[in-house]
């Protein structure tokens, strides 16, 4: 099993910056098949999307809505994924999900590991 705790989240203005921070834990076993690491959101009568995720490798997926604005980084000795959000936008506001899972970066499994999410909120 790999528990994950999220930090960060919060009220912005636009045009400020949040940085979001998920750590992950649990056995060594757990962690050996674990590749992506990144973060989904999900913004009220709205699907959850990918916003973007990093492989073991540091191969990145981004979505374009967030382009130019946001990066990942993760630390694997730390198994930590960082999430730098500038620029931010009212529409960004939603609750943002770190996910962990054994596929290609953004890609999500059945059996994969979730937070419990963290709020964003962006004032005009």
């Amino acid at each position: 099993q790999v528990q994950l705790v999220e930090s960060g989240g919060g009220l912005v203005q636009a045009g400020g910056s949040l940085r979001l921070s998920c750590a992950a834990s649990g056995s060594t076993f757990s962690f050996l098949s674990i590749n992506t690491m990144g973060w989904h959101r999900q913004a009220p009568g709205k699907q959850r999307e990918l916003v973007a995720a990093i492989s073991a490798g540091g191969t990145t997926n981004v979505a374009d809505s967030v382009k130019g604005r946001f990066t990942i980084s993760r630390d694997n000795v730390k198994r930590t994924v960082y999430l730098q959000m500038n620029s931010l936008k009212p529409e960004d506001t939603a609750v943002y999900y770190c996910h962990v899972g054994r596929s290609g970066a953004g890609l999500v499994r059945p059996d994969d590991y979730w937070g419990q999410g963290t709020q964003v909120t962006v004032s005009s």
